[in-house]
């Protein structure tokens, strides 16, 4: 096999979808290839011995330079080439990712009183992330939540907000958050931007995420770590319960912080463990 090189992200990641392009010392193309699944590139074509320069191109990457040696036996091993991508933000290989709910979670925080919050947790839901190969901006993310689930740790409280008062679960069971988009704002923050449906209402809503890395789990699998955050308005999900208490404070804080800790698992599924 004349010429071999690893096209991978500074995570280790391979780079399916690399070009590597061959010039000769006349700056003539003399090879062109495509990395595979694994990022590996192999190409049998016959190179006279000598000295080459190789450059690797990939959508959404930096592109970068290698030299290659032929030999008299044809042979030219370039090795392990790093891309890093546009702007130096980093997110998980391409592809579909599934969120494991035993090991994330969604909560959301009001102010009780003026003087301290109240948090609480939904305890079911799913949700997928579809990681764009040539653009990560265009990445999606959908989720599904049921709305009864909640769980602030107190059951009188708990069956108030499933009433028509707060969630209404009887009549909307579902909240679900479908995105179209992101923004970069930096290295490994972004904004999400979607659409969130709850109560019967459908709003605009962004994430601010940032992405927390990849690694293997114990199952055989890989995992993506995210955080995100958004600011909701009750008032604008039809929610407009309040009590007042003494000197005009209200009961329940208008905004809720909500709070996302997430691990998903490369793949359409979960695995069986």
């Amino acid at each position: 096999m004349p010429l071999t090189a690893r096209i991978r992200t500074r995570d280790g990641w391979a780079v399916s979808h690399a070009v590597v392009t061959v010039t000769d010392g006349t700056g003539t193309q003399v090879l062109r290839a495509e990395a595979d699944a694994e990022g590996a590139v192999r190409d049998a074509t016959a190179l006279a011995p000598g000295a080459y320069t190789v450059v690797i191109t990939a959508i959404g990457y930096a592109p970068a330079a290698a030299s290659a040696l032929v030999t008299a036996s044809g042979r030219a091993e370039v090795g392990t080439v790093t891309l890093a991508r546009q702007g130096g933000t980093e997110l998980p290989p391409p592809g579909p990712w599934t969120v494991d709910p035993a090991h994330s979670s969604v909560a959301a925080v009001a102010q009780h009183l003026g003087i301290s919050s109240v948090r609480g947790r939904f305890t079911e839901f799913a949700a997928t992330v579809e990681i764009a190969p040539d653009d990560v901006t265009k990445s999606r993310v959908e989720a599904v939540i049921r709305a009864a689930s909640i769980d602030t740790g107190n059951g009188t409280r708990d069956t108030h907000l499933r009433s028509a008062d707060f969630l209404d679960t009887e009549r909307h069971p579902e909240i679900t958050y479908r995105s179209g988009g992101l923004t970069e704002n930096g290295s490994d923050r972004w904004t999400v931007h979607g659409e969130l449906a709850m109560c019967g209402v459908v709003r605009p809503v962004d994430l601010d995420l940032a992405y927390l890395g990849t690694g293997a789990d114990p199952w055989g699998g890989t995992r993506a770590a995210f955080r995100a955050t958004a600011e909701l308005r009750r008032e604008d999900f039809a929610m407009n319960y309040n009590q007042v208490v003494q000197a005009g404070i209200a009961a329940i804080g208008t905004t809720l912080r909500v709070e996302l800790d997430v691990q998903a698992v490369q793949g359409e599924s979960l695995p069986a463990v």
